[in-house]
């Protein structure tokens, strides 16, 4: 039997979750996360993905994207889960499912909701004890929401500051630092 399709609407919020094959460490590799993150980018050129925060571990993938009504989401993660496995695939001439099923959406109020999900996401890497703060995960929104990057920005950090309810960036960035020390 098909799967069924999946219903975005467009405006929403959506907090996207996808697995590594039974939880295993295929993005342990700095090389395969920066990979990930550069299909994510061209997801985002291609086909205008809404990125609001996002986190690639070692083994699992965050993201908090905003549907524009277009097919947007299922086209920018089939880019990019796609792609990241056939190169880690064909390099390591390994065969076989990359990632667990599809990916895991669940639908994300405003306010308050995507403050608390904006944080979620951020302190992933600090939960797992992998770091003691998130400006120390490299592949992860945090830096960039705080430190934006002049090239290859995922984050549109006008859109989301303007989505948590903030006049400008300046304040959102401030409000977000103290999130997560809250």
């Amino acid at each position: 039997m098909p799967r069924a399709n999946r219903h975005f609407l467009p405006g929403q919020f959506w907090h996207l979750t996808h697995r590594c094959h039974e939880r295993s460490f295929l993005l342990k590799f700095a090389r395969d996360r920066r990979a990930y993150r550069h299909w994510l980018f061209e997801a985002k050129k291609r086909f205008g993905l809404r990125v609001l925060n996002y986190v690639v571990t070692s083994n699992h993938v965050h993201l908090l994207v905003q549907d524009n009504g277009e097919g947007v989401i299922a086209q920018s993660m089939q880019l990019a889960a796609g792609r990241t496995a056939q190169e880690y695939n064909r390099r390591k001439r390994r065969q076989g499912a990359y990632w667990e099923d599809r990916y895991h959406a669940t639908a994300i109020e405003g306010g308050g909701h995507l403050h608390r999900c904006l944080v979620y996401i951020d302190l992933n890497m600090v939960r797992a004890g992998v770091v003691r703060h998130p400006a120390q995960w490299v592949n992860g929104g945090y830096r960039e929401i705080q430190h934006p990057p002049r090239r290859y920005t995922l984050i549109d950090l006008d859109d989301l500051s303007a989505s948590c309810g903030f006049a400008n960036v300046g304040a959102f960035q401030q409000a977000h630092r103290q999130w997560g020390s809250s």
